[in-house]
């Protein structure tokens, strides 16, 4: 169970080639760039409110190897608020060399299915910094970039790592993120209420009606709702929900 006043609403950036992008249901061909200083974009949400940064290394994901170390650094060095980083990770040494560029979390993704046992040892190894991604289409898990698709149920996946202790599992319906479409609620609630691990919604967060729809569910574990586009794009006021959720 999470209290309703911790839920947080935090800002993504996606980073490609060391630009601020978002993609279209993750193909990496329907990239919209929102400009080279990714680090100015973090501390713009940072000073609208932001308590926590979402950041995604693109090339890294599709690679398997950490990438965009430089603009990595560089948004560490402007944030006073906790930054996390998900893709490519896939060993204890990717982790701790990307926690000593100044992130605060780790998010490990595929190698959550190809490696579970990775997850638990670096839970072990670094307590508290460690999350799991669980990117899935109609709820079996999404891999390697959401390039391929296999046969493990999301809820399944989240079950293994119940006494790994995660910090928070990032949910992502693949078909919704960056459709500006909504999120696929129901199904993120049903995996938040299969454990008791938080979870972060992710994949179509696009209106205030989103935000608040997805904070009246903190008491089923739903501890944040991660945006991109709409903040981008303005379907969605940042600052003005921020104050909402005040």
């Amino acid at each position: 169970m999470v209290s309703v006043n911790m839920f947080e609403l935090i800002p993504a950036i996606d980073l490609k080639g060391g630009h601020c992008v978002r993609l279209k249901q993750g193909r990496m061909d329907e990239a919209t760039d929102y400009g080279d200083d990714p680090a100015a974009m973090a501390a713009h949400w940072q000073k609208l409110g932001a308590k926590r940064l979402h950041v995604v290394d693109l090339d890294g994901a599709f690679a398997g190897q950490p990438a965009n170390r430089d603009a990595i650094r560089a948004i560490c060095a402007k944030m006073t608020i906790p930054v996390q980083l998900g893709g490519g990770l896939r060993d204890l040494n990717m982790i701790e060399g990307t926690l000593n560029l100044g992130i605060q979390r780790v998010i490990l993704g595929s190698v959550a299915i190809s490696n579970p046992a990775l997850v638990t040892e670096a839970c072990s190894v670094f307590p508290g910094q460690i999350c799991v991604g669980i990117d899935a289409r109609a709820g079996m898990v999404a891999v390697h970039g959401w390039d391929d698709v296999t046969d493990v149920a999301a809820v399944d996946l989240a079950k293994k790592f119940e006494d790994a202790g995660v910090a928070a599992i990032i949910y992502t319906d693949i078909s919704r993120d960056g459709m500006l479409t909504g999120p696929n609620l129901g199904e993120t609630v049903n995996l938040a209420r299969a454990v008791s691990i938080p979870v972060i919604v992710s994949g179509g967060v696009a209106r205030m009606e989103d935000v608040k729809a997805c904070a009246t569910h903190a008491n089923d574990g739903i501890c944040g709702a991660i945006t991109g586009r709409a903040i981008y794009e303005g379907s969605l006021d940042f600052a003005a929900a921020m104050g909402v959720l005040k």
